[in-house]
């Protein structure tokens, strides 16, 4: 096979066959206007319903076979590109991204969909642990704090295995990432050094570290605690989004203002897993 991944099993190739989990990802690209592009659409089990839409769908599949058979299914609406899904140039209009990432580059993936521009909203399907960091359920990564000024992260659902085939190893989850109308910091670089300087810092939570690195001041540091209920103990990802831009705000010298949340950050909610998957095409 003409491939740079070589293999079919090297494509990363588990498709969707859960009807339940495909209507869900459909409704959710619904709410989201303009054209769709499909990555990794491999048989259309989403490229297909998506369609059904009525909106311009651009389906990415590296498998020429596949690609080919698609093609002579889909209607009119809908274009199949033979391309690597690492390769494909996005839109630069407003547009929905879709897609049931191979498992093995999720990572290279979402960095090419996060420096893309044009789209407006992301519905992804990934191992059940990245939706999860990417989220921050449970707390926010590295890499989960220097998006989030420009992103917001949400897990719809947890995709059993066994929704797949061939089943996969892990579980999946749907990602959904909405763009910010408005981003909550405007410096990207500055902002994403400060935020890796306090997550690599060394120290006994957020005072100490921060502290350490000398980037906000002892009585500016005290009062952004207070103004927004965190503890001095708190961790790197025990913040939230708005609370990183406010406290890049006040490292920079702005004006940090209070939040309307309560003291303690209530503990984030693992989304309902979607019923047991039921055998289709």
């Amino acid at each position: 096979m003409p491939s740079r991944y070589g293999s079919r099993q090297d494509l990363g190739q588990n498709f969707l066959v859960d009807r339940d989990i495909i209507k869900l990802i459909r409704r959710t690209a619904q709410r989201a206007e303009g054209p769709i592009v499909d990555l990794g659409a491999g048989d259309g089990a989403l490229t297909l319903p998506l369609s059904q839409l009525g909106r311009p769908v651009t389906a990415v599949e590296l498998d020429p076979r596949r690609a080919r058979r698609l093609s002579a299914r889909a209607p009119g609406n809908v274009t199949v590109v033979g391309e690597d899904i690492l390769r494909f140039r996005l839109p630069a209009v407003p547009h929905t991204i879709v897609g049931n990432i191979p498992f093995h580059i999720t990572t290279a993936t979402m960095r090419r969909i996060l420096a893309a521009p044009g789209w407006v909203s992301a519905v992804l399907v990934v191992q059940w642990e990245v939706a999860r960091r990417r989220a921050g359920i449970g707390g926010g990564s590295l890499v989960t704090a220097e998006s989030w000024p420009w992103f917001d992260f949400s897990v719809l659902g947890r995709v059993p295995r066994f929704a797949f085939r061939p089943a996969p190893s892990v579980d999946g989850g749907i990602l959904v990432i909405e763009r910010r109308p408005e981003p909550l910091v405007r410096e990207r670089r500055e902002y994403r050094d400060f935020v890796k300087q306090v997550f690599t810092g060394r120290g006994r939570g957020l005072r100490e570290i921060l502290q350490r690195t000398g980037r906000v001041p002892a009585r500016e540091l005290s009062a952004w605690l207070r103004a927004h209920g965190v503890s001095p103990q708190a961790l790197p990802k025990d913040l939230t989004a708005e609370q990183w831009a406010s406290l890049w705000a006040t490292a920079r010298g702005g004006h940090a203002a209070p939040q309307r949340h309560p003291r303690q950050r209530p503990p984030a909610r693992s989304p309902r897993t979607p019923r047991a998957p039921r055998s289709g095409g």
